[in-house]
Order: C-alpha cells, then sequence, then structure tokens
C-alpha cells in the first residue's frame, strides 16, 4: 500500500529535498504553504517535482484549518518543517518565532491526539537549542539546552512539546535536532549563500565586494540532501527517539570562506570586509554535533564533506549564472 506523507513547510530547502526523497521511495506526497496559490516553489521547481506533489494552502495557528486538511490527506507520516527558518530574524521578530515554531508545532500534535490517528510525527529541531558549548566539545541527545536566540528558544519549546505528546499521549512523535546544513537551495539571506554567491560573480568578473559579521563562528556544516535521509528514517524506526543529526566535524566561517574564494582562484581578503553592525545580540561561538546515536540506530552518516560541499555549491550557483542560451 502506497505510503502518504504531508510535509508542512514544502516550500523550504528541506521540504523540497524531502518531497523528492520520498516521491523516490513510491510515497504519495503532500505539502502546504500558507498561501499554496500565490507561492512560487522554487525550491520543487527547481528539482523539477511541483507537479508531483499536491500543495494545500495550511495555517499553523489555524487548529480547524490544520484539522480539515489532515482529515482529507490521512497521511500517514507528518513531517513538521514550517516556521521561521533565520536566527537573525529572529531577533527582530521574536513573537512570530513562537508563534510559527512553538505554536505551530503544539497545534498539529493536538491535531493528532484529537484525531487519535496512527500518524508519525517528525518535528525539525535546532542545533541552535544547545547554544554555546566549549570548544572540541560536542552535543548529544543528552547535551543540556541553553538558547540564545528567539528561534532557539522556540525551537526547544517545540522539542519539548513534541517529547511530551509522545510520552503522554503514547503519540509517534519524535524530533531530529539538526545542525546546520546547506544547499543550492538555501535563501540568499543566508550567509554561505551570500558567500558562494559574491566568490561566483567576482570570479565571472563583477567588480563587488562582501561585508559579514563574526568570522570566528565554528558550525557543524552537512548538505540538506543528506539529513532529509535522516528524517524518513527516523519515522521508520519500532519506537520514535530523539536524535542528533550532524557531520561532527566543525569549521570556522573564515574557512568557509577562505575555501569558497579559493576554489574559485580568488583570495577572500581582497574582497570582504567585516561590519560590526552584522554581529548577532549574542552568537554561538561554537557548535558541534555528535551524530553517533543516529549511525547507532538509522545506519545514517553524513555523505557529504566540507569540502565537497562547497564545490557543489559553488558548481550550482555557477550554473544558476549562466544565462540559458
Amino acid at each position: 500500500m502506497t505510503k502518504k506523507a504531508l510535509i508542512f513547510g514544502i516550500s523550504g530547502q528541506d521540504g523540497a529535498y524531502l518531497a523528492e526523497h520520498l516521491l523516490g521511495k513510491g510515497y504519495t506526497v503532500h505539502g502546504s504553504s500558507r498561501d499554496a496559490e500565490s507561492n512560487p516553489f522554487h525550491g520543487l521547481e527547481k528539482l523539477g517535482i511541483r507537479n508531483d506533489v499536491s500543495l494545500h494552502s495550511a495555517s499553523l495557528n489555524d487548529f480547524r484549518n490544520l484539522l480539515h486538511l489532515i482529515t482529507e490527506v490521512e497521511p500517514d507520516e507528518i513531517y513538521n518543517l514550517a516556521g521561521q527558518t533565520s536566527v537573525g530574524l529572529s531577533f527582530i521578530q521574536p513573537v512570530e518565532a513562537f508563534d510559527s515554531i512553538a505554536l505551530g508545532t503544539v497545534q498539529i500534535l493536538e491535531v493528532i491526539r484529537y484525531l487519535r490517528a496512527p500518524i508519525r510525527f517528525y518535528n525539525a529541531g535546532s542545533s541552535e537549542c544547545y547554544g554555546q558549548i566549549e570548544p572540541g566539545a560536542s552535543c548529544d541527545e543528552n547535551t543540556p539546552f541553553h538558547p540564545r536566540s528567539p528561534y532557539a528558544a522556540a525551537k526547544a519549546a517545540a522539542h519539548w512539546t513534541t517529547a511530551n505528546y509522545r510520552e503522554a499521549y503514547d503519540i509517534y512523535a519524535c524530533t531530529g535536532i539538526l545542525f546546520n546544513h546547506e544547499s543550492p537551495l538555501r535563501p540568499r539571506r543566508f550567509v554561505t549563500r551570500k558567500i558562494v554567491q559574491t566568490a561566483v560573480r567576482i570570479a565571472m568578473g563583477e567588480n563587488i565586494n562582501l561585508t559579514l559579521g563574526n568570522l570566528e563562528v565554528w558550525r557543524d556544516w552537512g548538505y540538506a540532501k543528506d539529513y532529509v535521509d535522516a528524517m524518513w528514517r527516523m519515522l521508520q524506526l519500532d519506537k520514535p527517539e530523539d536524535l542528533v543529526i550532524a557531520t561532527g566535524v566543525s569549521y570556522s566561517l573564515q574557512d568557509f570562506l577562505s575555501k569558497a574564494f579559493e576554489r574559485l582562484g580568488l583570495d577572500w581578503k581582497d574582497h570582504v570586509q567585516q561590519e560590526q553592525s552584522l554581529f548577532r545580540p549574542s552568537d554561538i561561538a561554537y557548535s558541534r554535533g555528535n551524530p553517533a546515536r543516529a549511525y547507532e540506530v538509522l545506519d545514517w552518516k553524513a555523505k557529504t564533506q566540507f569540502d565537497d560541499l562547497i564545490s557543489l555549491l559553488i558548481e550550482a550557483e555557477q550554473q544558476d549564472a549562466i544565462p540559458a542560451s
């Protein structure tokens, strides 16, 4: 029997890759955004799968709307990838962060509880929940949370809400604590996309510069296509479990910058300047995940390493920069 999946937040990077992944496994895929009629769904279009997915309008803050959609679709699996995605933006719009992330998660779980349906629920967590850790250390499933942004606080609330519904109502619900993961589908406001796009444009002859904030932040960077496979695997376990999804290796933003420019025969120091105003109010200096448990129970590990990730991001940006003939 063909499985059905419903992806909240299908218009984002992870939503598009997850849709592609599930279609490849024979799923019938439904997805939602706030306004499906006006959303261009650039990710689905770029992957060539928009016509293979049933799209719906849905607001995670509207219980009646969610109840109607989930009742109509009757999904076997729900993936909650919706909500605000930018740490920086959450300092400007903190209430929206909590509404779209924490409240939205509660609403979906309440519908599942109300329907008493055997739906498996995946919640998109975040490494930002851990906050600051010691350089060289790594975070696993037992590391305490210490969120340092409205985004991270909302994600922490959604994480513990998911765990509560699992324990209180015996719902198959779990959170993937995903560390940073990039792809060509990243919106241009994200720093990794800014770096790659600017480097490619300079290499093509444009006389432009790049302004960045703190270059001494360290992140555990992976590839989004690898990570959506982990999401799917988490919902195939006999018992739900919250898991860290990461590469287990961290690099600084300056490392990312240097390697991207070097890959194009450029020296980043000739084209980049730092601006104090771009520093976040309380940034995380160092972040790294320990994916040992994911490897143990999911047989999953990141396939794409740091250098390969940068290469594929640059190649995709170069293809986009070449006008269609």
